[in-house]
């Protein structure tokens, strides 16, 4: 296996996936709507192309002479159709095209937490996308491997640094979901992950839950952001949960304001159930990865930033 079409590859997981797997010897193959593909850094393994991957026949295209498929595309924000569009639809375009190019090999990160009957549309959606794959992957024309992160952190992550930079310019953080529970994963260990998962055949046919050590509260992960970041002589802002019907109207208005928002009700939806890891699939610790704590990686990417 060398000839890898990594899809989703020009964005934070991907950038990392990438650099992991160009440095291990792959070709990849990553396609963009970005002209020039500006967020990947150079390299002569590295083949960035403009093309629109829910295009069937476009697609179909990259996908000739490849010999594995990452699927790392995925919305946060959206209708029920945009979630529909990208997480269930997209994986059947890219059945359809392995199965039309003879490309087995597909590796798909999806979600943890992802159900058929989950609270929010991500959730189902997720779950969705997944049956999809399962389907083809029983009907004999795919090799699939699934991983479920949870939230993924890293330097340049939009989840710790979000809440570092708000508690710069905000004294006090009121919060939809404290009492949410993650178990947030460092973005090398899930690229680390993918890339064991297509070396090794034995994953074939398997779903794993990628998850660091810690379980903490959305609570607990906010005051540590701010400490780690300096915010308030190092001290952090002072973090209140919101009532439901108080959170449910933060997360109205934030939908309506300019921009990608930093919360959504379909997101508080999420959070009405805890996000780790259930113990019922196997964990990085089955694909040789010993996960990375929090403490021991965001501290200097926080205080840098």
């Amino acid at each position: 296996m060398n000839n890898i079409l990594v899809l989703g590859g020009t964005g934070f997981v991907g950038r990392h996936l990438s650099a992991r797997l160009t440095a291990a010897g792959f070709q990849l193959t990553v396609p963009t709507r970005q002209a020039g593909g500006a967020t990947m850094a150079p390299d002569a393994r590295l083949r960035v192309v403009p093309a629109d991957v829910h295009d069937p026949d476009a697609l179909a295209a990259l996908m000739q002479g490849q010999d594995a498929v990452v699927n790392l595309v995925a919305i946060l924000h959206g209708t029920a159709d945009t979630f529909e569009r990208v997480h269930v639809e997209l994986p059947r375009t890219i059945a359809r095209a392995c199965a039309a190019t003879g490309v087995r090999r597909l590796v798909q990160v999806s979600a943890l937490g992802a159900s058929l009957d989950g609270p929010s549309m991500y959730q189902r959606s997720k779950a969705r996308g997944e049956a999809v794959l399962q389907a083809a992957a029983a009907a004999g024309t795919l090799d699939l491997t699934v991983l479920r992160p949870s939230v993924i952190f890293g330097a340049d992550d939009k989840f710790l640094n979000v809440f570092a930079q708000l508690q710069r310019v905000i004294p006090v953080i009121p919060l939809a979901g404290a009492g949410t529970r993650f178990q947030p994963v460092w973005v090398d260990d899930v690229a680390a992950a993918v890339h064991r998962c297509l070396l090794d055949e034995r994953t074939i046919g398997k779903t794993f839950e990628a998850c660091g050590p810690d379980v903490l509260s959305l609570r607990d992960l906010v005051r540590r952001a701010g400490q780690w970041s300096g915010a308030a002589g190092g001290r952090g802002r002072a973090v209140f949960g919101l009532p439901t019907p108080v959170a449910r109207l933060q997360a109205w208005v934030m939908e309506r304001l300019p921009g990608e928002p930093l919360m959504t009700r379909d997101n508080l939806d999420s959070m009405a159930v805890d996000n780790i890891a259930s113990g019922k699939l196997p964990g990085l610790d089955a694909l040789g990865i010993t996960p990375a704590a929090l403490d021991a990686i965001a501290p200097a990417y926080l205080h840098r930033s």
